[in-house]
């Protein structure tokens, strides 16, 4: 049962962080597009690590120092956001799986153009 609602207070941080950020006005954090992959909050509602991921990967470091500087303002945001006991302390981290799943994905067309080559040559 108390996962249940840890996982809705995650989805529920996931939405307000999502919407704060494109008000932000730090110049590292605003000049990429980023997207909140998920949000993994403690038992006891202390802490908050946020997965990011970027569109323009070679930004991900200054967006990161970004968002870790704007912390204190989105936890305060956040806080009159959400009804909580605790705002939970925001920790930033790099979130690289859509980077890695558009590899995968075009690792895996090339097979399937490398069997598809295979079977007109035997055919």
């Amino acid at each position: 049962m108390a996962s249940n609602r840890i996982n809705r207070i995650n989805e529920e941080i996931q939405k307000a962080l999502a919407d704060m950020l494109r008000g932000l006005k730090d110049p590292r954090v605003s000049g990429t597009m980023i997207s909140i992959t998920r949000v993994e909050t403690t038992p006891d509602l202390r802490f908050a690590k946020i997965y990011v991921s970027f569109l323009e990967e070679d930004k991900a470091k200054d967006a990161i120092k970004g968002l870790q500087s704007a912390s204190g303002y989105l936890r305060r945001e956040l806080g009159r956001e959400l009804n909580l006991r605790y705002t939970p302390e925001l920790q930033w981290s790099h979130d690289d799986s859509i980077t890695y799943g558009a590899k995968m994905l075009k690792l895996i067309n090339s097979l399937d153009k490398g069997s598809s080559d295979e079977e007109e040559e035997q055919g």
